[in-house]
């Protein structure tokens, strides 16, 4: 309840909904020479960088580590800095674009998505990523919960 009565965080929770919803329903397709999201995130450098604070903050969080403390962390970081510079326009290409598969083996509740998102978010502001381009990506990333989450 206490989250509820957070209006920042509320307004955030809302601005991020909002943006989801707009790029849902209208067509934003961006071309393979936009780079501008890539390059607010560092470039590749930066996205490295941040997917260390990723994965250092999702072992950290109670309701992550039970999916990440067992993996090859290694993998997994280097696989999401090769994912995010694809989605935000990066010159790197993702050789399996399939989420479906990797995550088939895992019980994935749209809660623990969103868990995800919330440590993800952490991370960003953690970088100084303007909320803008946190938004920016995460309207790109959202589409995938239908390939990751597995459990009603």
């Amino acid at each position: 309840m206490e989250d509820v009565m957070n209006t920042p965080h509320l307004l955030r929770k809302l601005a991020l909904g909002l943006s989801i919803a707009l790029c849902s329903t209208a067509s934003h397709a961006q071309t393979a020479t936009d780079d501008t999201l890539f390059q607010s995130f560092g470039g590749q450098r930066g996205l490295v960088v941040l997917m260390d604070d990723f994965m250092a903050r999702l072992l950290a969080d109670a309701r992550m580590n039970p999916f990440f403390k067992d993996t090859d962390q290694k993998h997994i970081k280097e696989q999401l800095v090769v994912q995010f510079c694809q989605v935000s326009g990066g010159p790197c290409t993702l050789s399996k674009p399939d989420m479906k598969k990797p995550h088939s083996g895992v019980d994935i509740a749209m809660a623990d998505f969103n868990a995800l998102v919330e440590v993800l978010q952490q991370s960003m502001d953690a970088q100084g990523i303007p909320f803008g381009v946190q938004n920016r990506l995460l309207a790109k990333l959202a589409p995938m919960h239908r390939e990751i989450v597995n459990v009603p």
